[in-house]
């Protein structure tokens, strides 16, 4: 059941970006998600397609890809999925980007990774008043492999797998870091 892209049934669903209602009949986007209330069973959080298209690009790109629906402003969609696209962050750890700011430290140096670097983002466990969360860690490329204790060839496989905005060369770069 992966993501979908189908026709309202009815007038009840609310979008998940918007928080207005999705209209019967019209078509939305549908976010296969785990179901909160039944462990290990699937459900969708559902989107208006232009909000998908800004806040989901990826998701809804997949989606586009493979419906039989006709999507009657497709094109426009794909436009917009290319700009939200470039500024999306993955959901699946661990992934590559480059460093929006230079406040970041790496977690095993400690040293600050520099505005515009490479760096690896992974899970890690936050405190957040009296109880923990999960968000992300950063390292520089080449501390990733012996703080993360995998090897370096299959944790750059992940990576690659989990990032979205890096370019061929980057991801050849980010590799020699790793792995040497």
């Amino acid at each position: 059941m992966p993501h979908t892209i189908e026709s309202a049934k009815t007038g009840r669903a609310s979008c998940r970006t918007c928080k207005t209602t999705i209209d019967k009949g019209t078509l939305r986007f549908g976010e296969e998600v785990p179901n909160a209330f039944s462990p290990g069973e699937m459900t969708f959080q559902w989107h208006h397609l232009p909000c998908a298209a800004e806040k989901k690009p990826s998701a809804l790109k997949q989606a586009l890809e493979s419906t039989d629906v006709e999507v009657a402003d497709k094109e426009e969609l794909l436009k917009t999925i290319a700009i939200s696209g470039k500024k999306e962050k993955p959901s699946t750890f661990p992934y590559a980007e480059h460093a929006p700011t230079g406040r970041a430290s790496c977690m095993a140096c400690s040293e600050k990774i520099e505005k515009g670097d490479l760096r690896v983002a992974v899970e890690k466990e936050v405190e957040a008043g009296g109880f923990a969360q999960r968000g992300a860690g950063y390292l520089h490329p080449a501390c990733a492999p012996e703080h993360t204790e995998e090897d370096a060839v299959d944790l750059f496989e992940k990576i690659k797998a989990n990032t979205l905005n890096l370019e061929e060369d980057e991801l050849a770069a980010l590799e020699e870091e790793m792995c040497g």
